[in-house]
């Protein structure tokens, strides 16, 4: 059986819904499955056995340059020549419809209300009903197990394997082996998503571990560095690729970061971890013995998220510190 999946971006909703493919394949013994991706964010599937060919668009070059849609449209028809016997359609805007319409004419995905766009719905010749608000990781898996007709529950989710692969293998020279190693994710797409770096400093002067921050950019460094500064167990690590992160990730104790991309590297390798929320709703993944989350008392819209809502900073050093005890002792 032939599958397409169609998820293009970002790096947070690739890994929160890449946990489906160990399951489909486990269901369906002679699956194939290709998924479609944003050029940039195919490192983050790369080396994953369940996945046969990971295949790039650039559909964001349009917004540039107009006429680049008749590339992209011939790149999408020529993938189609893999004669898929269904594609699933887990982003749910209007592009990723229409891109999983030109590769077959069988496409799944969610309902008009189910979905954010629900124009992308009318692509769709078996459209799933799973409200908009529900847990990430629910929807993802209701959509699959609909679609291809087998069942994937929130306990085989529990259960599941680590998803993401990385060819790393000498160990991070920067990982103690005396000592926990905690990883600080302090960046993030949104300011408001952004935990306070004093606040940081408190937590990592109250921890006994080697405390290690990877960064994505220069603001990210910079914050590093005074966190690093104003601390002792602090460093700032060199500039890594998407595979030394995800080594470096699957190699530590805990995880501690805001709600984005590479903090969910740790629930899907199974590692601690701890996430904080402010303007987004905690429902991006599943709760678990080893991976805690901790939200602002802000409400959240999820239709409608406030990207002014700074309350992530009233989340107590406390709260966090108490919680990365616990995780460490686990």
């Amino acid at each position: 059986m032939n599958i397409a999946i169609v998820k293009l971006s970002a790096l947070g909703d690739i890994i929160h819904s890449a946990f489906v493919v160990q399951f489909i394949k486990s269901h369906i013994l002679d699956a194939k499955i290709d998924w479609i991706v944003e050029e940039g964010f195919e490192k983050i599937l790369e080396n994953n056995p369940h996945i046969d060919n990971i295949k790039t668009v650039n559909l964001k070059s349009i917004k540039k340059n107009f006429f680049n849609i008749f590339k992209e449209v011939k790149k999408i028809k020529s993938f189609s020549k893999s004669k898929y016997d269904i594609v699933i359609d887990l982003q749910g805007l209007t592009k990723s419809a229409i891109t999983s319409k030109l590769l077959c004419k069988n496409v799944a995905g969610f309902d008009k209300k189910s979905v954010r766009e629900s124009f992308a719905s009318l692509f769709y010749t078996k459209k799933i009903k799973i409200a908009y608000d529900k847990n990430t990781i629910d929807r993802y898996r209701v959509l699959i197990s609909k679609a291809l007709e087998i069942e994937i529950s929130k306990d085989d989710v529990l259960k599941k394997k680590p998803y993401l692969f990385y060819k790393q293998i000498n160990k991070n020279k920067f990982l103690s082996k005396d000592n926990h190693n905690i990883i600080l994710i302090i960046g993030a797409n949104w300011k408001s998503r952004i935990y306070p770096k004093e606040k940081l400093i408190t937590i990592a002067n109250s921890l006994q571990a080697n405390i290690l921050i990877p960064f994505g950019n220069k603001d990210e460094k910079k914050d590093a560095d005074f966190i690093a500064a104003n601390t002792t167990n602090v460093t700032t690590l060199p500039k890594m690729n998407l595979d030394e992160l995800k080594a470096l990730i699957s190699d530590a104790n805990l995880i501690i970061g805001n709600d984005t991309g590479p903090s969910y590297i740790a629930w899907a390798n199974n590692i601690p971890s701890i996430t904080l929320f402010g303007p987004t709703p905690p429902t991006r993944i599943y709760e678990t013995k080893i991976n805690k989350l901790l939200k602002s008392p802000s409400k959240v819209n999820p239709y409608k998220l406030d990207k002014n809502d700074f309350s992530i900073s009233q989340i107590k050093e406390e709260k966090i510190i108490e919680l990365a005890k616990e995780l460490l002792d686990v």
